[in-house]
């Protein structure tokens, strides 16, 4: 793997006027936000890992990085780029945020390091054993509903149907006004991009959802025993503020959502084009956990991420100063030949530790344990059950500035 060196520097690059920018940054007009992307980012993405470990983009006035090696570091340099000044394009010290900042994903330590180990209790591995029978008889109940049908939209009868039965109950929530949260995320997520017609109409109809998600938040409204009332204890036992609990609360509505969506979305949508893939699956099961891993390294559903640097640093010989925003292309990351062998192919038997599809270093994403737990169990049920997966109808993607999923995805799908 490529070194990458990151350190206070004295170099004395040439620089280009009109930016600030080291002239020998390699400058690329490509838009990362554009539908073009969207559509279809891989060329996007070798043009930028070609163009070199840093780039600038002059669409938006960014660097950006793109190579595993720089991806990864920056990820786990929190002190240097940090979080607290947005991990959208806004940059907080500018400008105001478009809601209350997250202090979970929106921090840095040490406030982070005191709210994100309340999260990790709340929603750590011992956490989620007792939840994993009654996940496992959702999905096994999904799938041979499923395949009653025989055909159906693998995006809105599955991938969303499907976290939808479980994660909000896993948290507490009430019935009433659960259509609020794809919406909600997808909002969020939205509205970490540029001030384009995308995040300008997700904050435009936000209201409703803003609203619906700031109540749910709130102690009295959460369902005891559930997630979101083990947090709002964990303010009684003064690990935490009670002011803080509903935003905790409200970090887990996005993260532990959207994610999982667009993973299962992602898995069967892979599953549907490798039919080889899904042989080798059918035949061992336990495949399931790392055929999801791959499907979040293979489609990145969280495509991009912002840093922000808090000094002059120096990125593998590029020296980037104090405040600067960094794009981390997390999905081209994911398939850098310099990192992975034979990377636009989907293997369910890859080793995919070190994948940056959640992210990596201390703000990998809050839900992922909840996202892998409903992954694993959905496929292992398609594992034993489906013998066939055969798109029937036109696949539309969902554009979002952060996200890369479906809209619809028409299958057929045929018992084992």
């Amino acid at each position: 793997m490529q070194e990458t060196h990151m350190s206070a520097t004295s170099r004395t690059d040439s620089v280009t006027p009109e930016h600030g920018v080291p002239a020998s940054v390699p400058h690329l007009g490509v838009d990362p936000f554009s539908t073009e992307f969207f559509e279809e980012p891989h060329p996007i993405h070798e043009a930028l890992r070609e163009a070199g470990p840093v780039v600038w983009l002059d669409k938006w006035g960014v660097y950006g990085v793109a190579r595993y090696a720089e991806v990864h570091a920056v990820l786990n340099d929190p002190m240097t780029f940090c979080s607290s000044r947005g991990v959208g394009l806004s940059d907080f010290a500018k400008e105001k945020a478009w809601r209350p900042q997250s202090i979970i994903l929106e921090a840095d330590p040490p406030a982070h390091t005191r709210t994100r180990t309340v999260l990790n209790q709340v929603l750590s591995a011992t956490a989620m054993k007792p939840l994993r029978s009654h996940f496992t008889a959702l999905a096994e109940a999904k799938a041979d509903e499923l395949l009653a049908r025989g055909s159906f939209d693998a995006i809105t009868d599955l991938a969303e149907a499907y976290p939808l039965s479980v994660f909000p109950d896993a948290l507490g929530l009430k019935q009433e006004g659960r259509e609020n949260l794809l919406p909600y995320a997808s909002l969020v997520f939205n509205a970490f991009g540029p001030p384009n017609q995308l995040r300008q109409d997700a904050i435009e109809r936000s209201a409703p959802h803003q609203a619906y998600v700031a109540e749910q938040c709130q102690r009295e409204n959460l369902a005891p025993g559930g997630f979101g009332a083990c947090i709002h204890a964990r303010a009684d036992a003064g690990d935490i503020t009670h002011e803080e609990a509903p935003l905790l609360v409200r970090s887990l509505l996005s993260a532990g959502l959207d994610t999982t969506v667009y993973g299962i979305g992602a898995a069967v949508y892979c599953l549907a084009r490798f039919p080889d893939q899904l042989a080798k699956l059918r035949s061992d099961p336990t495949l399931a956990r790392n055929a999801f891993e791959e499907a979040i390294r293979f489609e990145s559903p969280v495509q991009t991420f912002f840093r922000t640097t808090t000094r002059e640093v120096e990125l593998s010989g590029y020296r980037i100063g104090e405040g600067e925003k960094v794009l981390m292309f997390l999905g081209a990351a994911n398939r850098d030949p310099r990192r992975w062998e034979n990377p636009d192919s989907y293997d369910i038997t890859r080793r995919t530790t070190g994948h940056v599809g959640f992210g990596s270093g201390i703000h990998m994403c809050v839900g992922q344990l909840v996202a892998r737990l409903e992954g694993e169990v959905m496929l292992a049920a398609i594992a034993r059950k489906v013998g066939k997966i055969e798109i029937t109808g036109p696949v539309k993607r969902r554009y979002n500035n952060t996200l890369r999923g479906l809209e619809s995805l028409p299958i057929t799908i045929s018992p084992a």
